[in-house]
């Protein structure tokens, strides 16, 4: 798949015009496979709060949780570049102690950090600090109960506030950031205006490159959103498996000889 993938790298690919391919991913097994499947760029997500740990938003995941999935993950990935979020509550408080996180994220495995929302100083300082910051623009999940819902952000006169926060993250050193629920023209402004990164979940397709959570795209949910394709029904072929597993264990059908010792 070639060489491990960094982030002078990923602005290689912008400057190229080569897609960025990105996907969540929560632990080793499922990492090594993303990874094994030439994905760029993968995210420990605190959306694992979500389709893991069955919350309703990512708010209640703790940075314990991103340390304990974030070295699990890093167990399964050596090319892809390792992106670890910030959880809610990790840096709102003070730029120190989004430091302090950041930090504590790298030092479990992670290769940078994202955080939502206009934080340019801390970006600043965790840059700084040598770590590689992407941010997260648009919808940002920790402030749904601000936007009152799962609601596309950026519409009308709100675009030319997302387009200026853009540009104070870049100013502030982040290497690039995701662009989420928005208009595809915004997203696409913002992509070509900045010389860093974006990567869309529901921005349209001229962003540098799209990211996905892995249980949209294999169909491990119930749950089917606008912005997300589904590439397989791997959920539906589980049950299926697991059923013919507890028929044969129910008709003492297994184990059979050739499972016996």
């Amino acid at each position: 798949m070639g060489d491990r993938i960094t982030v002078p790298r990923l602005r290689q690919m912008k400057a190229k015009g080569d897609k960025i391919v990105c996907l969540t991913a929560y632990d080793a097994g499922f990492g090594a496979l993303a990874d094994a499947a030439g994905i760029d760029l993968i995210l420990v997500g605190d959306s694992l709060g979500n389709v893991l740990l069955g919350y309703s938003t990512t708010i209640p995941v703790t940075m314990e949780q991103m340390l304990h999935h974030t070295a699990a993950t890093r167990a399964g990935v050596s090319r892809a570049l390792l992106v670890a979020d910030l959880p809610f509550g990790s840096y709102q408080v003070s730029v120190p102690q989004g430091v302090e996180s950041a930090v504590a994220l790298m030092k479990a495995g992670a290769d940078a950090v994202k955080l939502e929302g206009d934080y340019p100083d801390t970006v600043r300082a965790i840059t700084a600090a040598g770590i590689p910051v992407m941010g997260h623009l648009g919808f940002t999940p920790q402030s749904v109960h601000a936007f009152g819902g799962h609601r596309v952000q950026g519409k009308g006169d709100q675009a030319a506030v997302i387009l200026e926060q853009a540009r104070r993250l870049q100013a502030a050193g982040a290497f690039g950031m995701v662009l989420e629920l928005m208009p595809s023209d915004l997203a696409k402004q913002i992509t070509s205006e900045l010389e860093i990164v974006t990567i869309g979940i529901g921005g349209g397709v001229d962003c540098d490159g799209q990211v996905q959570v892995l249980h949209d795209v294999l169909g491990l949910g119930s749950a089917r959103f606008k912005h997300a394709k589904r590439y397989d029904e791997i959920g539906e072929r589980v049950k299926e498996a697991l059923g013919a597993y507890a028929k044969e264990v129910r008709g003492g059908e297994f184990p059979g000889p050739e499972n016996s010792f």
